[in-house]
Parts: structure tokens; sequence; C-alpha cells
């Protein structure tokens, strides 16, 4: 099986059986599958919606479709190995595309914020992924209010590039990020 260790942390991806079971039974029943410790995640009402968003849309077919590749296109759960319970999740959009990019996203356990296991799940993520020769760049996205992501961002050597406007309800506007090999 497919993971990372780091100091504090171990990353797994999950594959689409992980994710179909996430997605038919919810979060306990796929922590019971992974063998850990229940944990319900504290997250804000719009990463509760974008996690869902992506579970269904991106993550579940993106890993049927890519079964060799899955660990490009699915979340990959932060577990906090002295607690043996999930914190977050992590993850890419895909493989590097044709401008030799990928983005990751991620987010974090409430409970769990303001203990350096983003930064340090981010730093060991971008380090596995650019063992990937056609990688030169890793994207990200944080809205303007989130200082705590975009703290992250910075300890990990990524550079603010510009920003945009979400048309959402509210419009949120965010703030482009990317860190070069």
């Amino acid at each position: 099986m497919i993971s990372v260790k780091t100091p504090r942390l171990e990353l797994l991806p999950l594959d689409p059986t992980a994710l179909q079971l996430w997605h038919q039974s919810g979060r306990a029943a796929l922590e019971k599958h992974l063998h850990l410790k229940p944990n319900t995640w504290e997250l804000e009402l719009f990463y509760q919606q974008e996690t869902q968003q992506a579970l269904r849309d991106f993550w579940i077919p993106q890993t049927k479709r890519f079964p060799l590749q899955f660990c490009w296109y699915t979340s990959w759960e932060i577990i906090l190995t002295s607690e043996s319970c999930s914190i977050g999740g992590i993850g890419f959009a895909g493989l590097p595309n044709d401008h030799h990019q990928t983005e990751v996203g991620y987010c974090l356990d409430a409970k769990f914020r303001g203990n350096g296991y983003a930064s340090e799940a981010l730093e060991h993520l971008c380090a596995w992924a650019f063992q990937d020769q056609d990688l030169r760049s890793i994207r990200a996205e944080t809205p303007q209010d989130n200082l705590g992501s975009q703290a992250v961002l910075k300890r990990n050597g990524f550079k603010k590039m510009g920003e945009k406007t979400l048309n959402i309800s509210p419009a949120m506007d965010l703030f482009l990020w990317e860190k070069v090999r």
C-alpha cells in the first residue's frame, strides 16, 4: 500500500473502493475500514460542501478513470499517527498537465489547526509529487481571508502569483500561489 510517512503523520491515498465507501456510508465507515479511531471533522460549511462535491464529482470518477495513477486524483487522508485518527485531507488535481503543473488542495479539522500538521503534510506530499520528472510546479488557491492556509503555503515555498474571484454567493476572492521545483 502506498503512503507517505512524516515525523508525526501518515498520508494515505484513498483508492476507489475507500472513496465509494465514504460516499455511500460516510466518514465513520471509512475510518472503520482504515482501522482508524473515529474523529468527526470540524470544517467550515464551504469546506464541507467542497469536500463532498470533490468526492462525488472528481475523486470517485477520476480514480476509476485512472486506476494506475489514482494517487494523483484522490484525497489523501492526513492521519495523526500518535492518535491513529484522520485529521484532514490533502490531494492533487491530477497528473502534471501540458504546462508541467498540478494543483494541490487541503483541509484540516479545526480541532487540530495551529500545530503545523498542514505544513508538514504539504511539505511531504509536494516532495512525493516532485519525484515525477514531468512536474515543474504546483499551484494552490486560498481565500484571501484564510491567513492560516496562506502561512502554510509560504512556509512551504509557495509564492503568491495573483488573484481571482469565484462567482459564488457571496463572491469569494482568492489568492493564487505557485511552488516551482
